[in-house]
């Protein structure tokens, strides 16, 4: 006798791979793409009862969106479906890839002309403002996903992550050729809402993979970031195995998090990134100092500070943009907190674009920035959505 599958026992509406592909197709014949797409393996999400449709490019095999069909009723998601927009652009880039040959191996890229920029606003605004291939590399820590109060701010982890997609999306349009998204990420831990109930720790970092991947990075380097030990032990993860010991309550302390490394795709190697910069004299002046990070595991005390809950150390901000980019770039971080990316920048002579939605966080980036850059530089940054930087206060 045949176990009935997941969709069976919930009595989905959509209860197969092929009746998914079929709901799919109808879909992408309303918005007149059905003969420019073909399909991925179809999965089915029974945590938030949706099927997911990859839609793969038929020139090179890429995945270039999805299709998310409700399970229950079999109607399509269209505000998580990738827009019929943004599959017409994936699609003529990707068609436009394949002639990749005819372009001259000698050819450079332009130095970025964005000024120091600050941004109050929601990072997905914001970033359709800047020019396409105007940033040089991304770093940033996105906000966690209802792991305390003061985020609980997504009804549900499927609508966070499509948050992130979009960013990421909007990211990848304006990053350079070949250039590198640095994201640092962790598991987070959902605390039990009573004491019969049991608590859920979710594994974000390999959701956020699975993004960078279908959104056009390819994956490079995982980096282990370690803290003290001890540093774990405020989120109560342990107390109990340490107790009593009993077998099976063993939880391990979390005292690391990942930085997850991705590269803009490129069929060029980075190499040439090196040797078609315009300005070789700043490649060498680039040069990376003794005592860099030889392993893929670095030990960082954890940082703390009154304005913000969960920044993250500038030495980690330092050691990335040293690793990951050229003096004079530009490294926008599009959930820049209290500023601690633009601040690493401006010591290590990059250009920096940070871009906060809480305008408590913005206010308080301004009036850090003056401690980072002279008068004139302070002057010369270009604000949106912000108040002009008073430097009347600066020392001259």
């Amino acid at each position: 006798m045949r176990t009935a599958t997941v969709a069976q026992r919930r009595r989905y509406g959509v209860l197969t791979v092929e009746h998914a592909r079929a709901v799919a197709t109808t879909y992408l014949e309303q918005i007149g793409l059905a003969e420019a797409v073909s399909f991925g393996l179809p999965e089915i999400d029974d945590r938030y009862h949706i099927w997911r449709v990859p839609l793969v490019s038929k020139g090179p095999r890429e995945v270039v969106g999805e299709v998310v069909i409700d399970a229950r009723t079999s109607l399509v998601h269209e505000d998580k479906t990738t827009s019929k927009h943004v599959l017409e652009q994936r699609l003529l880039r990707r068609k436009g890839e394949t002639s990749r040959k005819s372009r001259p191996r000698n050819k450079r890229y332009r130095l970025s002309a964005l000024r120091n920029t600050i941004a109050c606003g929601d990072a997905e605004e914001i970033l359709q403002q800047l020019p396409e291939e105007s940033v040089d590399l991304v770093f940033t820590s996105p906000p966690y996903y209802n792991a305390r109060p003061e985020y609980a701010e997504y009804i549900t982890y499927e609508e966070y992550l499509l948050k992130m997609r979009k960013v990421i999306q909007l990211c990848h349009r304006v990053l350079n050729e070949g250039r590198f998204f640095v994201m640092n990420v962790s598991p987070i831990l959902i605390r039990r809402a009573s004491r019969s109930a049991s608590s859920k720790r979710i594994a974000v970092p390999f959701d956020m993979h699975r993004l960078f991947v279908e959104e056009g990075f390819d994956f490079i380097d995982d980096i282990i970031w370690e803290k003290p030990e001890g540093a774990g032990w405020a989120t109560g993860r342990g107390r109990r195995f340490a107790a009593d010991r009993t077998p099976l309550q063993y939880k391990p302390v979390p005292v690391t998090e990942y930085l997850l490394v991705y590269r803009k795709h490129t069929e060029r190697l980075i190499d040439w990134n090196i040797r078609a910069h315009p300005k070789p004299e700043l490649v060498r002046a680039s040069k990376v100092p003794d005592g860099y990070e030889r392993t893929n595991v670095w030990r960082i005390k954890p940082a703390h500070d009154k304005k913000h809950p969960a920044v993250f150390p500038e030495e980690l901000a330092t050691k990335v943009i040293t690793y990951y980019s050229f003096v004079g770039d530009v490294v926008l971080d599009p959930f820049a907190g209290v500023g601690t990316v633009g601040r690493a920048a401006a010591k290590l002579n990059r250009r920096f674009v940070l871009i906060e939605i809480n305008p408590e966080y913005t206010q308080e980036i301004l009036r850090r920035a003056k401690t980072w850059l002279s008068k004139d530089e302070v002057q010369d940054v270009f604000l949106i959505n912000c108040p002009p930087i008073s430097v009347d206060d600066m020392l001259l």
